[in-house]
């Protein structure tokens, strides 16, 4: 199960231009340039730190709570992902709560109910 959740981070990853992160070093050029041409279809013009941010809301709630966290160190990333990463903060748009659900459930092994006394759904 856990390869493929692997894969999905990989395609997305992929899919918002993200290697760009990765490859940018001078010894992995090459297999840059294999990328993109591999995946000529993927949008780049739009802004890195705005594809950072629409990969980590596509990938769910641990990602976005790693955004939150790394918007609030100016000092390790550079200015405009950190500008567009502040967006996760308070315009991150909802998800449902069977999401939630899973997520808590898998994290602890044990359903809702045995952890909690009350669980507000909204």
């Amino acid at each position: 199960m856990r390869i493929f959740r692997l894969i999905y981070i990989i395609f997305i990853a992929l899919r918002f231009g993200l290697d760009e992160f990765i490859l940018s070093h001078t010894k992995l050029k090459p297999l840059q340039y294999v990328l993109n041409t591999l995946l000529f279809w993927r949008n780049k013009q739009i802004p890195r730190g705005e594809r950072l941010r629409l990969a980590l809301e596509s990938l769910g709630p641990i990602f976005v709570k790693f955004g939150q966290m790394l918007s609030t160190r100016r000092d390790l990333i550079a200015p405009d992902i950190a500008d567009e990463l502040t967006k996760l903060q308070d315009q991150v748009p909802p998800f449902a709560f069977t999401e939630v659900e899973r997520v808590i459930t898998n994290a602890f092994e044990q359903p809702l109910s045995a952890l909690f006394l009350d669980f507000d759904e909204v």
